[in-house]
């Protein structure tokens, strides 16, 4: 495995992707617990509470740096918007989700995010290709990950979505670096 970065930070126009700190729990908790946003991603439950957030970053610390990385996403005037993260679910198969608090939506965070992530996973983390999916009934993500250079595979998975509480078709996406 090549020597990397334990806590990279990735800094875009308007944006820094860097390391998740207890410190950002209370904040992660207050974007995070939304019914739309729990409904648009499969891990996020809702209600999600200080617990949650809390418990979700002292998972991170012991991330194996090879295979997971989380990011959270600052606007370098806001602050903390949202959360960005790759998990290799399967042996070299690295998955990418994110999701933003509602009131930076449309405004092309997530896009800009995922790019800056994307560019840094190929050069630095060695990732050639990157999957994600999205909720049919999600556009918007599907946009975003258009935009970021994801390409449809094809393939409809039924994923678990815990903001839901009952399965949803997913659309299986694949970057290609």
């Amino acid at each position: 495995m090549c020597a990397i970065e334990r806590w990279p930070e990735i800094g875009t126009d308007r944006l820094m992707l860097r390391a998740p700190v207890i410190a950002d729990a209370p904040l992660v908790a207050e974007l995070a617990n939304d019914p739309v946003i729990a409904r648009n991603t499969s891990r996020l439950p809702h209600p999600y509470g200080l617990a949650d957030a809390e418990a979700w970053l002292g998972a991170i610390a012991s991330q194996d740096p090879h295979r997971n990385r989380s990011f959270a996403v600052e606007d370098r005037r806001l602050g903390l918007i949202g959360v960005l993260g790759f998990d290799e679910r399967r042996p070299r198969q690295t998955e990418v989700g994110y999701w933003f608090g509602r009131p930076f939506w449309g405004r092309g965070y997530a896009t800009e995010a995922l790019a800056g992530a994307l560019r840094w996973a190929e050069a630095a983390w060695g990732r050639r290709a990157v999957w994600a999916g999205h909720f049919d009934d999600n556009d918007a993500s599907g946009q975003v990950l258009i935009k970021a250079g994801f390409l449809y595979t094809g393939e409809i998975d039924v994923a678990t979505s815990l903001g839901r509480s009952e399965p949803a078709r997913s659309r299986r996406m694949v970057w290609l670096a």
